[in-house]
């Protein structure tokens, strides 16, 4: 029994990256307009898992969609929906670290 309470606080102290924390570190780096593969790689995403969050967050009013050029193709951008999300986000971490 008191080894298995050891070793659960001992994988407390691992920081497994949740959905949550994914959508964050996307908006995050998506606050300057960027393209898929920036983010992808900022995040350390697939470009299958990138395209599941980009869909979910676009559909719900987290990231727009800009076409600046054809050539460029389409970039991303958090929106004002998508800010707000991560001052809750951070704030929410400041009060667990704390």
């Amino acid at each position: 029994m008191i080894l298995r309470l050891v070793q659960t606080e001992k994988e407390a102290e691992f920081s497994v990256r949740g959905k949550i924390d994914i959508i964050a570190d996307i908006l995050d780096v998506a606050k300057t307009e960027c393209r898929k593969t920036r983010i992808m790689y900022a995040c350390n995403l697939s470009f299958r898992q990138l395209g599941v969050y980009v869909d979910f967050l676009v559909k719900r009013g987290f990231l727009t969609l800009s076409n600046a050029e054809a050539k460029t193709g389409q970039n991303l951008r958090t929106s004002k929906r998508g800010l707000d999300f991560l001052k809750a986000y951070q704030s929410l971490q400041a009060v667990i670290s704390s």
